[in-house]
């Protein structure tokens, strides 16, 4: 692993000892207006995902899960708040709620309903334990030299899923290799810790596909469909395109950002400059362009106006020019992928986007320092990760020391 601030030692550490060592707040995008047919709940949530709160005011209020808006999600093993909305004839239901792992802190009201993506950005509070007796002034040193130059837009490890694989799924998808997939999707039993579905994957190597599937944890609904549907004499195709969309549409994101973690790992030591032909990203507003005279626009990359970003791929993004645009053609020319394979049926189509190599890094608070601990506070945008400012920090390239992160 290479670091943009390789020449600073880390303060070492583990982080999310407990859930209060993780502390992940949003910040709303817009205030609540006071009126309108929607309750904003603001609610603090510990150990559990954002999906399974989502399931309890569900149920518990008997919504359908369209009549829930939410911004962002936010991981299991943190203490988080964030904003949830409902349905305003909802409002005398509320106090009949039994909630479990989380509670409404707040409510407020507004015209519309919460979308995904609708927040400014997270602010973070967390923990580093086991640190080095010189956590302290090696943090502030990495910290003001991020606030300089940026944090690295990496999605890393937590975009991959379990076993690792998310991205490679996703790319055998976008290339119709759907024995392939399947094999992958049962897992490698190598990889495997549960001894259920280290069998079950066993089995399924060795083409015993209904040993497979009596193996197979009942929890893995997804993949006993697939065995099933196999075991009935369907192909593999038929099988693989059967599975959930927005499961499908997880793995061909974590492909992108794959191949985005790629590009950026290429151009890391100099992230923050600009070379002829880049796509340039403004962080006011998402907008992008093209990089004529890298010299000329270089001082408003300083001012962190604009950074260079790189694709993720897509049907219908722009690919840049020049040295930038020959790294990205030739990543996807060695994938056998072009831009068109990302065109899929059942509405899996990725047009594509720019995303920026950089994300400025605001806020910035070493909160407390003890003998072997430090906590910190930063504000990120969204759709970036909090592990970025982590792996800087300590230097760790275990991920058994750095535990995932999702936003």
């Amino acid at each position: 692993m290479n670091w943009l601030t390789a020449d600073i030692p880390g303060t070492g550490g583990i982080y999310k000892q407990t859930t209060e060592d993780f502390q992940v707040e949003e910040i709303p995008l817009y205030p609540c207006s006071g009126k309108g047919e929607h309750l904003y709940l603001w609610i603090e949530k510990t150990g559990i995902t954002t999906r399974n709160l989502l399931s309890q005011l569900s149920q518990g209020l008997k919504l359908k899960d369209r009549e829930i808006g939410y911004a962002g999600l936010k991981d299991a093993r943190a203490l988080t708040r964030q904003m949830i909305s409902i349905p305003f004839n909802k409002i005398d239901d509320i106090g009949k709620l039994d909630l479990k792992g989380c509670k409404i802190l707040k409510i407020s009201r507004h015209n519309n309903k919460l979308r995904l993506g609708h927040l400014s950005g997270n602010r973070f509070t967390i923990t580093l334990r086991n640190t080095l007796a010189e956590a302290v002034p090696r943090a502030e040193k990495i910290l003001t030299q991020l606030q300089q130059r940026g944090v690295p837009n990496l999605f890393g490890e937590q975009r991959y899923g379990i076993l690792g694989n998310s991205a490679k799924l996703g790319q055998l998808f976008v290339q119709k290799e759907f024995t392939l997939f399947c094999q992958e999707f049962i897992g490698d039993p190598q990889l495997i810790r549960n001894p259920e579905w280290k069998k079950a994957a066993e089995y399924f190597q060795q083409g015993q596909l209904q040993a497979a599937y009596d193996n197979l944890p009942g929890k893995m609904r997804d993949e006993r469909r697939l065995l099933r549907m196999l075991l009935e004499g369907k192909s593999h195709h038929t099988a693989v395109t059967a599975l959930p969309r927005n499961l499908l549409r997880l793995f061909l994101s974590a492909t992108q950002s794959y191949f985005f973690d790629q590009l950026l790992q290429q151009r890391l030591a100099g992230l923050d400059l600009l070379i002829d032909g880049d796509i340039a990203v403004k962080h006011s507003n998402g907008a992008c362009f093209r990089v004529e005279n890298a010299v000329q626009e270089q001082h408003r990359a300083n001012n962190f106006e604009i950074s260079p970003s790189a694709p993720l791929f897509g049907s219908k993004v722009m690919l840049a020019m020049g040295q930038p645009g020959t790294a990205e053609k030739t990543l996807l020319q060695e994938s056998g992928l072009t831009l068109d394979s990302w065109k899929l049926p059942q509405g899996l189509t990725m047009p594509g986007e720019r995303r920026p190599l950089r994300v400025p890094l605001g806020e910035v608070q070493i909160v407390h320092a003890g003998k072997s601990h430090l906590t910190l506070s930063f504000i990120l945008p969204k759709g970036s990760y909090a592990t970025s400012v982590l792996r800087e920090l300590t230097k760790q390239t275990d991920p058994g020391h750095l535990i995932s992160i999702t936003q």
